[in-house]
């Protein structure tokens, strides 16, 4: 791909279009967010509003998903849990994104740069990234927020070493011996050039990052350290209907269900991308 070809065109469109894996994850992911999007019109009941009545009711003509030991209907609180969990994900994509495309462009495309930058993301890789962002999100207190500024520092090492590998690439072609000849800068070919280049990986590993996130929030939740009550997110819902798996196991089937569907879905659209945007894979 030359510096002036836009990063998806028209043929990568089509072939997209035609990935099964693809389509496939596209439609899970999209009905993800249509309904996290919509659940306030979607929820049959209020996910908030308690009822002592309907404590642990089993799935029924009236509580599909049934119902928690505070009476709260799970189907609204999935939906609802969907929007949270999504935000977090995408929040933590963004940021990681951001933050990993960063620090590994700097790091491929200038050498003296390179050597600093990549310790501290060595540093941060030698912790395991749930343990790391338990840390984190220890140390900041327990809070949506601070969930998403946790899991992007756990996922933002390996983001930079991708943009990096991809950069180290690109900053050896004739495009960019060819700018420099008619006097662009070095940032200007970095950011203008390069990294549009070498952006297919990056798109790639954000939707890993963004299933990375969901699962990680889970986790998160169930020890304690992820977003605090009255929040409904899938790992929320799970972690406080630990406590019931014997009794009233739908109470932790059913958000793990919408779990495995949006990592589904997120793994499928990341595999379709992968497959047509990696030029690896082309010949």
């Amino acid at each position: 791909m030359s510096a002036a070809e836009p990063l998806v065109g028209r043929a990568a469109l089509r072939r997209l279009l035609r990935h099964r894996s693809f389509m496939i994850g596209g439609v899970l992911v999209l009905a993800m967010v249509l309904v996290a999007l919509a659940a306030d019109l979607l929820t049959p009941f209020d996910p908030l509003r308690s009822n002592i009545r309907a404590r642990l009711v089993a799935p029924d003509a009236a509580h599909w998903f049934g119902t928690d030991h505070f009476g709260r209907d799970i189907l609204s609180r999935v939906m609802i849990g969907a929007r949270i969990s999504l935000a977090i994900g995408a929040l933590t994509a963004i940021l990681a994104g951001i933050a990993g495309t960063l620090s590994g462009a700097v790091a491929g495309f200038f050498p003296r740069l390179d050597q600093p930058i990549m310790r501290v993301m060595d540093a941060l890789m030698a912790f395991p990234s749930i343990v790391l962002a338990m840390v984190v999100s220890a140390v900041l207190g327990a809070s949506l927020t601070n969930v998403v500024i946790a899991l992007a520092i756990a996922t933002t090492p390996h983001t930079a070493r991708i943009v990096r590998a991809s950069v180290l690439l690109e900053r050896e072609l004739d495009y960019v011996s060819a700018a420099r000849s008619i006097g662009a800068g070095e940032l200007t070919i970095l950011f203008k050039h390069v990294l549009r280049n070498a952006a297919g990986p990056l798109i790639v590993r954000l939707t890993y990052v963004f299933a990375i996130a969901v699962l990680a929030e889970a986790a998160l939740s169930f020890v304690g350290a992820g977003p605090p009550p009255p929040a409904a997110s899938f790992g929320s819902i799970i972690a406080q209907g630990r406590d019931f798996m014997r009794e009233a196991p739908w109470i932790t089937v059913f958000p793990g269900l919408a779990i495995i569907v949006c990592v589904l879905g997120l793994n499928l659209l990341g595999d379709g991308l992968r497959d047509v945007l990696d030029p690896r894979l082309k010949f």
